[in-house]
């Protein structure tokens, strides 16, 4: 489940400060995955995820929490999310700590990966601004 996300480039934060270090030391824009073993995250939210990183342009960071394993980065990382309740899975895209984008698990349920993955494809060409070629090269 967790490599699922990490063969992609995704970074795993498992503690509070890493997700702090994430979120408020990353120039440009920051995705959060917060995972979870259920089955919306399995055949929805992760293959969604790993569609949308196939995209020109996508966020300068991915990174993912755990729901239920990584119990302080999950709770971190949430605390980001500011005006949404707890959801498994979702995922949060940012910018200098502060939150630009969101997909609950509401907004996960019930949709393909491919739509999935076209709202995160919208969100990039929205708020990110390095083509994924870009960033490769640094």
């Amino acid at each position: 489940m967790r490599l699922e996300l990490t063969r992609f480039g995704v970074k795993e934060l498992r503690t509070a400060a890493e997700v702090d270090q994430a979120v408020t030391a990353t120039p440009g824009t920051t995705m959060i995955v917060v995972n979870s073993v259920c089955g919306c995250a399995a055949g929805k939210a992760r293959p969604g995820v790993a569609l949308a990183l196939k995209h020109a342009v996508t966020p300068d960071l991915v990174a993912t929490v755990f729901a239920g394993a990584d119990v302080e980065a999950t709770d971190r990382a949430r605390g980001y999310f500011t005006g949404y309740a707890p959801s498994s899975p979702s995922i949060a895209l940012l910018r200098d700590g502060k939150l630009l984008f969101m997909l609950e698990r509401h907004q996960i349920e019930g949709r393909t990966s491919g739509e999935i993955a076209e709202d995160l494809v919208g969100a990039f060409d929205r708020y990110c601004e390095t083509p994924m070629s870009a960033q490769a090269a640094n």
